[in-house]
């Protein structure tokens, strides 16, 4: 999507979701009555995967949507932004500046700039806000867990549109987590690990027995399930830091020669990277938005975070 005004943020948002989330009442055998309720969409019926709710939960609309997304927008960023929409189970928003807020990490062609992600879902948790970060070299979002001052979490209510100031505020906290948030990437960039161990470290609780290991050695035609889907990962994400050395570093790596030591950032976006981009779609992960909301909450890439921080 194209760069926007702020001001044209909110019609942008409405004209993705425009459909209203209902509660209706739902019934047993024999048009049983129960206390339970369900949300339903008003263009395509029922929201798979929404488990039943009480006569006391109030669903959001859009237009809270569009409160918090102005409120964010307003608090975080000036001029023009970019905005994009996305729906699982719930409403998410992603908002980024244009893109003369880079910071650099690396050289010229290692940078990243803010980007806020806003989660309205339906399972009671909430709505969420995000610090995160978009890095040019790799086009990925990215959501650090670690980073002291990047998530806000406001109550679940409805009419936050008569809560701006509150909203206003509560997002400009965020601001704090940028900071913070280029800081704990500085000093991934400064920490020097050695790939190989990192990734065994990473995937180890996704590693094949020793046994496995032992029997593909043995007869390399085996086929041994576990262990051809851990070298293909193995080769997915080496692929990758290796692509990195050469086009943010100019480092290349001759063909059958180990990566040997690298930042902990470029590990980090290796590992996040695959998840993203490379790692086989399930249903539900098809577009690059749901990939994003994938990587984040991925274990392994929870992993790679800590090891590239020094956690």
């Amino acid at each position: 999507m194209s760069n926007m005004q702020i001001s044209d943020v909110s019609a942008s948002v409405r004209s993705a979701f425009d459909f209203d989330v209902d509660k209706f009442p739902l019934y047993g055998p024999d048009n049983m009555r129960t206390d339970q309720y369900g949300l339903f969409r008003s263009d395509n019926g029922f929201i798979d995967g929404v488990k039943s709710i009480s006569s006391r939960y109030v669903p959001h609309s859009t237009d809270d949507v569009c409160a918090l997304v102005e409120a964010a927008a307003n608090s975080l960023f000036d001029g023009e932004v970019e905005c994009k929409t996305h729906w699982n189970r719930g409403h998410y928003v992603s908002i980024k500046p244009t893109q003369d807020r880079r910071v650099s990490i690396y050289g010229t062609k290692d940078n990243i700039f803010p980007a806020v992600i806003i989660r309205g879902g339906f399972d009671g948790k909430g709505f969420h806000g995000t610090m995160g970060l978009f890095r040019d070299a790799c086009q990925n979002l990215e959501m650090l867990r670690k980073v002291a001052g990047a998530n806000v979490t406001i109550r679940h209510s409805s009419g936050l549109r008569d809560q701006m100031n509150f909203l206003v505020d509560t997002f400009g906290s965020l601001q704090e987590g940028w900071e913070n948030t280029i800081t704990a990437v500085k000093s991934m960039e400064n920490r020097k690990v050695n790939f190989e161990n990192f990734i065994a470290e990473t995937f180890a609780s996704n590693s094949p027995s020793e046994s496995d290991f032992q029997a593909s050695e043995a007869d390399p035609k085996a086929n041994i399930r576990s262990v051809t889907i851990w070298k293909k990962r193995v080769a997915a994400v080496t692929k990758r830091v290796k692509h990195e050395l050469m086009s943010t570093r100019n480092c290349a790596v001759p063909v059958g020669r180990e990566v040997g030591e690298v930042s902990g950032w470029l590990a980090f976006n290796a590992v996040q990277g695959y998840f993203q981009h490379d790692a086989q779609s399930k249903k539900g992960h098809k577009s690059n938005f749901a990939r994003i909301l994938r990587a984040s909450t991925d274990p392994s890439v929870r992993i790679a975070e800590s090891l590239a921080l020094g956690a």
